[in-house]
């Protein structure tokens, strides 16, 4: 993964509405220039990594690039968990993210509770590898020191 760390920010967009409805696990959205200006060669699958709202806090998430084969998406999306839990909906923010690494390709599931499994599999292996020194540090990383009226954000 010679892209990795990977950063990119934008706005948070309405996405399918299926994270937090059908699935339990909310995600934040970016818009189609941000997932179409990633690598070209950057592999669809499970990352995991960084994020930030604005100038909020840093949390651990994991993010899934590609097609979502067991919706058949017919548009790539690259949907982001942030392991935090916030009171409301922040569209139309800023999500700021760190990617550090990856665990696995996409898939199939059998059925939504399979998928729904493998999800939180995922979270909680992301979990245990950013707690790694390599992946903690950049947690740190500037790009998180971001002035919130550089985005666009209303100052507090």
């Amino acid at each position: 993964m010679r892209h990795l760390p990977y950063f990119c920010r934008g706005e948070v967009v309405r996405g399918f509405g299926r994270g937090s409805k059908q699935l339990g696990i909310p995600t934040a959205n970016f818009p189609e220039q941000v997932v179409d200006n990633l690598p070209a060669d950057l592999s669809t699958g499970i990352y995991y990594g960084w994020a930030s709202v604005g100038s909020g806090d840093v949390h651990k998430m994991v993010v899934s690039i590609g097609w979502n084969p067991y919706y058949k998406n017919t548009k790539k999306s690259m949907e982001t968990h942030i392991m935090h839990t916030f009171k409301e909906d922040f569209y139309g923010e800023i999500l700021n993210v760190a990617i550090v690494g990856y665990l696995r390709p996409e898939r199939n599931f059998d059925s939504l509770e399979s998928l729904i499994s493998a999800i939180h599999g995922d979270i909680e292996e992301a979990k245990k590898r950013l707690d790694l020194p390599e992946h903690l540090k950049l947690k740190e990383d500037s790009f998180f020191q971001v002035d919130p009226l550089a985005c666009g954000l209303s100052p507090l």
